[in-house]
């Protein structure tokens, strides 16, 4: 039996779930988990809410209540859509509990004391209105790098790299449509550069991942630059150093903390079973694999980010350095992103009303049958389009018809002919018998 660790992409706290998301991360993620407890290994699967970042500040805003409050109320919702879809999670946590806190500041404190954190100072949009911090995602612009219109003041869909606000050509608030000013802040960076030639080769030691995903993971060290891992707001972790730790308008970026949520909720869901220690099963013995399931635009984290703060917590950089308390913690074993799906040709959309909620398809068909067209049909290599003639299409030829028509004459066999499953009596078998039984296990393989 191995020990086989299955760590899913965290949705954001700021609605209910759509059948593009669950393509994605959702579904695939739990058809692997009950394949390796069908085979008889000790699976852990973990996730959460993500529910810090200066958009829950905006959404909160909007709707004139609390952050806190918003979290909330999108923790519910969203566990509630993926529970229904019968996702089989051994914990579906939160960031904002006490101990992802504590361990996401354990990881920092460990990083900075190995030379990968550092303090300098960045660029950060203001609101000339309101005098504001603006947040990254609602600083829309053209793409230094692609030429791409729309791109975020943290990433570019197009191309999938990351960005900084100042950094887009004519950038315009999403909030206003106003110019933003940008001024000098002080930060801490996660030294990327110092890391980079570790998970470089930690990457071209990968066997076996989709060609797009590794292709692109390797492209991402083509330039690579410190990043700033704090932020000018008062929702989030605080930053544990002297004169921060206090600072109410200083908060580590949601990015930093999100990710390391795989290893707290680990850590929670240990304590809960009353063995404290269990965790390090899955993510100190090198012997166990660790697979990551996102959407593509997820990938430069996982790939790239999540990596080089382990390999800095680990003290494997080129500065050297020791693992904290947690480590040396197993490199992800690996990155599993599907791509998109998109709805009758169109890209979804909430706001746009380009949407089909897992809410709503699930009060209208089975929960086998979403899962089985997600499957089937889902984004898996390459972009998939939903289409309800397919959905219904593929349930009924092939669901129904094929597979469950298959099922439904063998257990009536069965029930004529024996009344029971029949018990193995190896006297009585024949070659054909022990051919049919073998090519049955080896499927498995």
């Amino acid at each position: 039996m191995s020990h086989i660790l299955v760590n899913v992409a965290w949705p954001y706290a700021n609605g209910p779930r759509h059948i593009g998301h669950v393509a994605g991360f959702g579904v695939p993620s739990d058809v692997y988990a009950r394949y390796e407890r069908m085979k008889g290994n000790d699976v852990l699967m973990v996730s959460g809410t993500d529910e810090h970042g200066t958009p829950i500040l905006v959404e909160a805003d909007k709707e004139g209540v609390s952050a806190q409050e918003l979290a909330n109320r999108y923790n519910r919702v969203i566990t509630k859509d993926l529970c229904d879809l019968g996702l089989s999670y051994d914990l579906f946590t939160r960031t904002t509990t006490a101990n992802h806190e504590h361990v996401v500041q354990e990881m920092f404190r460990q990083c900075l004391k190995n030379g990968y954190i550092y303090k300098g100072t960045q660029k950060v949009a203001i609101s000339p209105s309101t005098g504001r911090t603006l947040p990254d995602r609602y600083i829309e612009g053209t793409c230094p790098l692609c030429g791409a219109d729309g791109a975020r003041g943290d990433q570019c869909d197009a191309c999938g790299n990351e960005l900084d606000p100042d950094e887009l050509i004519n950038p315009v608030s999403k909030i206003n449509g106003e110019t933003p000013r940008f001024e000098e802040t002080e930060h801490y960076f996660l030294d990327l550069p110092a890391l980079a030639d570790a998970n470089l080769n930690w990457l071209n030691s990968r066997d076996g991942w989709r060609t797009n995903v590794i292709n692109f993971s390797i492209g991402l060290f083509k330039e690579v630059k410190p990043r700033a891992i704090t932020r000018d707001i008062d929702w989030g972790i605080p930053v544990p150093v002297e004169g921060w730790v206090d600072n109410p308008n200083k908060r580590l970026y949601v990015w930093f903390d999100a990710v390391i949520g795989y290893l707290s909720a680990s850590i929670e869901w240990a304590r809960r079973q009353g063995k404290p220690d269990a965790w390090r099963d899955w993510w100190c013995d090198p012997k166990s694999p660790g697979y990551y399931f996102m959407g593509k635009d997820n990938i430069t984290f996982h790939s790239q980010i999540w990596p080089s703060e382990m390999l800095a917590y680990n003290g494997a950089g080129s500065k050297g350095g020791e693992s904290g308390v947690y480590g040396p913690l197993n490199m992800p074993e690996q990155v599993v992103a599907s791509e998109f799906m998109t709805m009758e040709g169109k890209k979804f959309s909430s706001s746009r009303g380009i949407v089909i909620y897992v809410k709503d398809i699930l009060a209208r068909y089975p929960v086998d049958a979403v899962r089985y067209y997600i499957s089937i049909a889902g984004p898996e290599n390459s972009d998939a389009d939903f289409t309800w003639a397919e959905f219904v299409r593929h349930n009924n030829e092939e669901l129904a018809a094929s597979w469950g028509n298959l099922v439904n004459r063998v257990a009536n066999l069965i029930h004529k002919n024996f009344g029971e499953i029949p018990a193995l009596d190896e006297n009585s078998m024949t070659d054909m018998d022990r051919a049919l039984l073998d090519q049955t296990s080896n499927a498995f393989e």
